[in-house]
């Protein structure tokens, strides 16, 4: 429980980036995707939303939406 809590907790703040804040539901969109493609990254710099980046053909088509919203 604490573990996933804490996962929880470190995946809502990495996906934040420093040039556009991220609202509930778009973190909520990309989440899934988050623990599918990029298990284990370490949140900062972007490096999750890069991750994502490189995933997009992959992604739900919500979090398709949010990567795009946020690499403008």
């Amino acid at each position: 429980m604490r573990v996933a809590l804490l996962t929880l907790i470190l995946l809502v703040g990495s996906l934040a980036t420093p040039a556009s804040a991220q609202t509930a539901a778009e973190r909520a969109a990309c989440e899934a995707d988050t623990k599918k493609f990029c298990p284990g990254m370490m949140p900062g710099g972007g490096r999750i939303l890069d991750c994502l980046a490189k995933q997009k053909d992959k992604l739900t088509d919500a979090c398709k939406k949010v990567v795009d919203s946020q690499r403008k």
